[in-house]
């Protein structure tokens, strides 16, 4: 069975208003869908029937990613994304029905923080997401550098010379802006090997040090790229292979689409999620675009949530392995 196909273009264009009524059905449908998911709410007592509020839906821990298959319904698996990891043991695999829905999801995303692709110049400075397969942030963005259109759109391994050629021409230009992400650690090797003038340009930083580095606080990291390339603001994307979906930051704090809302649970009682405001605790994730295989995700990052839903990413839960994207530490 596979109820999944009516709510896709619902969620696209989700109203606020709407988000816990649409969140209470995906939770009962998944809860009979996904036998991973019913199976853990069977193991916890859980009857789903008698989940009224977002609050009291449990929230299944990432790590059984990396051991079960977990999807909602029973088809062909099409795509497979699989998380980075340190390089020992199993790594999360997210399962996918439809790639194009996720690409779908991910274009409606960037356009609504940045626009159309066609106005940038789209430059990715991705090595440790491009030297392994599976990558979810390297499909996303080489579909946005497919939909840019550019020439001077692309990926850039260990070809930093060839990168600074490009934006060096590329800040001459006036027709596009350029836009370029890059993995923690590149982007700070890029700054080493070069003072380029990029205070006109959009810089996403994204990924961590993925052992390469010294882990930093994201505002020494963001600090430090600026007194290299220039700018008034370095921006960040929150995303992993077991989401559908992403989160930019807007001053600072990362901004989800409206069919994704943060919670964050009491560090030492997993099942509280009625924290106040601002409190830091362990970030969990409705991420309802995760139609095909759970959208109710308990992380091992740690965070706060604001009012408006917007939230932090202030590290990681002690003895979890390096993984995801915009891993820091605490200050």
């Amino acid at each position: 069975m596979d109820s999944s196909n009516g709510l896709e273009s619902i969620l696209l264009n989700l109203d606020e208003g709407e988000f816990q009524r649409v969140a209470l059905q995906v939770f009962r449908m998944q809860a009979v869908e996904n036998r991973v998911y019913r199976n853990y709410l069977e193991h916890l007592g859980i009857n789903p029937l008698q989940i009224t509020e977002l609050q009291s839906i449990p929230f299944l821990p990432i790590e059984l990613f990396k051991s079960q298959k977990v999807v909602s319904g029973n088809w062909p698996v099409e795509t497979v994304f699989t998380s980075s990891g340190t390089g020992k043991g199993e790594v999360s695999k997210h399962y996918l029905k439809d790639i194009g829905y996720y690409e779908k999801v991910s274009l409606k995303i960037f356009e609504q923080f940045y626009g159309s692709p066609k106005n940038y110049h789209i430059l990715a400075l991705l090595p440790s997401y491009l030297e392994r397969s599976g990558s979810s942030l390297v499909h996303m963005i080489n579909h946005l550098i497919n939909k840019s259109q550019s020439p001077f759109s692309g990926f850039y391994l260990n070809e930093y010379h060839h990168l600074i050629e490009t934006l060096e021409t590329l800040t001459e230009e006036q027709d596009r802006k350029v836009m370029l992400w890059g993995v923690s650690f590149a982007l700070l090797d890029l700054a080493e090997k070069a003072s380029l003038d990029l205070s006109q340009a959009i810089i996403i930083e994204t990924g961590g040090m993925k052992g390469r580095r010294e882990e930093m606080v994201r505002l020494a990291l963001h600090q430090k790229l600026l007194n290299s390339f220039g700018g008034t603001e370095i921006q960040s994307e929150y995303g992993m292979a077991e989401l559908t979906s992403q989160a930019y930051t807007v001053d600072g704090r990362f901004q989800p689409p409206s069919w994704m809302k943060i919670l964050v649970r009491d560090i030492s009682d997993p099942f509280d999620t009625d924290l106040p405001l601002g409190r830091v605790g362990g970030i969990n994730i409705i991420d309802l675009a995760n139609l095909n295989s759970c959208a109710f995700i308990e992380t091992q990052d740690l965070g706060e949530v604001a009012q408006d839903g917007s939230f932090q990413v202030l590290g990681r839960m002690d003895n979890t392995d390096v993984r995801g994207c915009n891993l820091l530490v605490i200050d």
